[in-house]
């Protein structure tokens, strides 16, 4: 499953995406915003990761967007378990997954294109995490998460 949230910002292009994943019989669910009203972006993170963090099928992942991809990446990461990344292009979210094991990705819908937020989630949807060197370094995340300070 994909879950999908944006403000009024990436209302546009995750529409866009949205009509990408249909073509492709994806499956997904949209957390919203529904319009090009304007809206907090910390609620919408907030669904999706939380989302995200429920579903135990490893291959499920969110993708959030705002007018730059920021706000949705720090809300979402406040979430334990979460680890979103900001990706700007196919590099970024190759390693996105296979270095840090994202489990949401976000984009700006002021600084992406509909083809371009295309190609970054094929990208990140083609790559598998390493694990590896990288895992230890996700675990020293976990523990961050646990100290609540």
């Amino acid at each position: 499953m994909i879950y999908l949230g944006s403000d009024h910002a990436g209302f546009e292009l995750k529409e866009s995406i949205k009509d990408a994943l249909e073509k492709k019989g994806l499956k997904y669910l949209d957390l919203g915003t529904d319009s090009l009203k304007s809206v907090d972006y910390p609620d919408y993170a907030l669904k999706v990761a939380e989302k995200v963090k429920e579903d135990k099928d490893k291959n499920s992942f969110g993708i959030l967007v705002c007018g730059t991809g920021i706000g949705m990446e720090i809300t979402a990461n406040k979430v334990d378990g979460i680890r979103a990344a900001l990706v700007h292009d196919e590099y970024t979210s190759q390693v996105a997954k296979e270095h840090n094991n994202a489990n949401i990705i976000t984009m700006g819908g002021r600084t992406t294109t509909p083809t371009e937020a295309l190609r970054f989630i094929d990208r990140f949807m083609s790559a598998k995490y390493e694990g590896g060197r990288h895992e230890n370094r996700i675990n020293k995340i976990s523990s961050i998460e646990k100290l609540n300070i």
